[in-house]
């Protein structure tokens, strides 16, 4: 059985940096493509940004050069790195792998 865990959100201000972990458990992820996305409040979900298995990243175009998606394969965990953080991007951030979701892990930029 899969499992995603988020950790990492917190409360952080305009300009800060946050880095989102998501461990994933349950099988070898080696060979599949992991991402991210957000829910804003009364948004939709929407893709930031993926980590394919054959080593290409593709971001949301509003993150490039901020955002930063990397993964450890040997402890199966997928990272996001945020930087130059705005207040926009306040959003619940799930990791995704194999058609499955973590719990999400809130992220709040205040001004």
């Amino acid at each position: 059985q899969v499992q995603l865990v988020e950790s990492g959100g917190g409360l952080v201000q305009a300009g800060g940096s946050l880095r989102l972990s998501c461990a994933a458990s349950g099988r070898t992820f080696s060979s599949a493509n992991m991402g991210w996305y957000r829910q804003a409040p009364g948004k939709e979900r929407e893709f930031v940004a993926i980590s394919g298995y054959l080593g290409s990243n593709y971001y949301l175009e509003s993150v490039k050069g901020r955002f930063a998606i990397s993964r450890d394969h040997a402890k199966n965990t997928l990272y996001l790195q945020m930087n130059g953080m705005k207040t926009e991007i306040t959003a619940i951030y799930y990791c995704d792998a194999l058609e499955c979701w973590g719990q999400g892990t809130r992220v709040t930029v205040s001004s």
